[in-house]
């Protein structure tokens, strides 16, 4: 039997909402990713991926996820090591664990504000109990720089592997996982695409951000971008919720009518 692993990349806030939309617009045509057999989620992704690993219908998690909002903490970049950091995953000099190494210190450093103002946003976003079978998802040690993987088996909580794995250097605070503290996913790869390997179908839903892209995804890969008109939806700044809506319909639009070999 054909085995299938849906790829699901980083891209901050607008990336959910796109994400959603696509999986419901090929949900509409009769194209259930959200059946796959291994959901694999980086960053924003993980997110997506938590939501659509547990209730199976993307409209069912699109209508539970929401972006931003007054209850949530404020978003408070620390703008002086931010750049650095940036420049960081743009160094393509660097061998990539030292990189990785390099950026947990300033994401440590960042004066961001505590985590646990952020676990309790992503746990109301997430009403799920246990871990869905079929998820896995990264994030990226900010001690040691090593990448990690999640799943049911690893002992991890659903909410704060999710929250690691979304939390961008210098824009969320380092997550504490089980006794360490763990940043973004898309440190390693904004997709972690390769994770997928051995799958006999790969389908990767890569919102475009601006992390290190490190990774050079299998030919034989399914690959979907944002096209033009998502683009304008998602505009310049990825994490803007009040683009939550324009973007999810942009999605769904953009599904419905993709020319893909699904």
């Amino acid at each position: 039997m054909e085995r299938t692993a849906l790829v699901l990349g980083a891209g901050g806030i607008t990336g959910v909402a796109w994400q959603l939309g696509i999986l419901v617009g090929l949900h509409d045509r009769g194209i259930a990713l959200g059946q796959a057999d291994l959901i694999l989620g980086t960053s924003a992704g993980a997110m997506t991926g938590a939501l659509v690993a547990a209730f199976g219908d993307p409209r069912t998690a699109a209508a539970i996820e929401a972006p931003l909002g007054p209850g949530d903490p404020p978003l408070n970049a620390d703008w002086n090591l931010g750049p650095i950091a940036f420049g960081l995953l743009q160094d393509e000099s660097l061998e990539p664990a030292e990189m990785r190494r390099r950026l947990g210190r300033i994401a440590l450093e960042a004066a961001v504000g505590p985590p646990e103002p952020w676990l309790a946003a992503f746990g109301r976003r997430l009403p799920i109990e246990g871990w869905p079978e079929r998820l896995t998802v990264t994030a990226t040690n900010a001690e040691t720089g090593e990448p990690v993987q999640w799943d049911a088996d690893s002992g991890v909580p659903l909410v704060p592997a999710v929250t690691a794995s979304c939390a961008v250097p210098c824009i969320f605070p380092p997550i504490p996982v089980n006794g360490a503290k763990y940043m973004d996913g898309g440190v390693r790869s904004r997709t972690n695409a390769d994770l997928a390997a051995g799958y006999d179908r790969v389908v990767v839903v890569a919102p475009r951000m601006p992390l290190l892209q490190r990774d050079s995804l299998d030919p034989a890969f399914t690959v979907i971008e944002p096209d033009d008109a998502s683009m304008a939806a998602i505009g310049g700044n990825v994490f803007d919720a009040g683009r939550w809506m324009p973007t999810l319909a942009a999605g769904e639009r953009q599904g419905r009518e993709l020319v893909i070999g699904l």
